[in-house]
């Protein structure tokens, strides 16, 4: 008799077993009967039409896009005086196209629904806009071993203050966004460089095998800085963490990230200065 391949077939036979053992079916019940107002804006130093969106939590296999909400009065308030915004589209609410940030000022804002949600039919949230920290100049490096075709990585210089500060970089090629989502944008502290120069710190980064990213000679390479709260940089970076790869085995259980909303809202409403820095890059890959 052959002992190897009795002790072979038993070994697979068990571990079969334990397999099938740890296999069980679970059916989950989504409960869909709570829905909830989402809430998204920034009102920043720029010169526009700032937007104040409004949406309601939707099924977890809802596969259209989040319905608005209509005919809400949304208001802001800086301190001085109070605008109405105007609902440019479903959900959509914005201010005039001369409005902008003052560094400094409280920015309260208020919505008021026509139909409540949950028996919730007023919100409120305030942001207090920061000073601006400008940057003295960028700098892009092209990085030919980052990748599959390389990568561009913006370097930033800038004395950064004693204080505690959190900034976000965005990116612009040729005045177009390119970061244009919050999942997209770059967040950081200044733990590793308070106080002191920042001699080439990099802030944005251009995947070269994305052709929106592409970069040629005569391009024009723009960071938007923005000094940012420290609870928004709490929110951005929790969102980003949820809304990035997760593992199931290393990672937490998704949960909605928390925001500055009252009654029980979902989003965040922030106000920030915003500046802008650019180089031209003369000799792309």
């Amino acid at each position: 008799m052959n002992f190897k391949y009795i002790k072979y077939g038993m070994g697979l036979f068990l571990l079969t077993l334990f397999l099938a053992s740890c296999t069980e079916k679970i059916d989950i019940e989504l409960d869909e009967s709570y829905t909830r107002l989402v809430v998204e804006g920034a009102i920043t130093t720029d010169t526009m039409a700032h937007t104040i969106s409004l949406n309601t939590t939707t099924s977890y296999y809802y596969e259209e896009p989040a319905p608005g909400v209509t005919n809400a009065v949304v208001t802001l308030n800086d301190g001085e005086s109070t605008i109405t915004l105007s609902e440019t589209s479903p959900g959509r609410y914005q201010t005039p196209a001369d409005y902008f940030g003052i560094p400094g000022r409280t920015y309260k804002l208020g919505i008021r629904l026509n139909s409540p949600l949950n028996g919730e039919d007023t919100y409120t949230a305030e942001s207090t806009m920061n000073l601006p920290a400008p940057l003295d100049s960028i700098r892009a490096v092209y990085h030919e071993d980052w990748g599959t075709e390389g990568f561009y990585e913006i370097k930033c210089y800038v004395l950064d203050p004693l204080t505690t500060d959190y900034y976000q970089f965005k990116v612009l090629k040729n005045n177009t966004m390119l970061t244009d989502s919050l999942n997209k944008v770059l967040i950081t502290d200044d733990r590793f460089y308070n106080g002191n120069y920042t001699n080439g710190i990099g802030v944005g980064y251009l995947n070269q095998a994305f052709e929106a990213e592409k970069v040629a000679p005569g391009d024009q390479l723009t960071i938007q800085s923005s000094r940012i709260s420290e609870t928004f940089f709490r929110f951005v970076t929790e969102l980003q963490i949820q809304s990035g790869f997760q593992t199931p085995l290393f990672s937490g259980p998704p949960a909605n990230v928390q925001g500055n909303i009252s009654g029980g809202a979902i989003g965040y409403f922030t106000t920030y200065p915003v500046n802008y820095t650019s180089t031209t890059v003369t000799d792309a890959k």
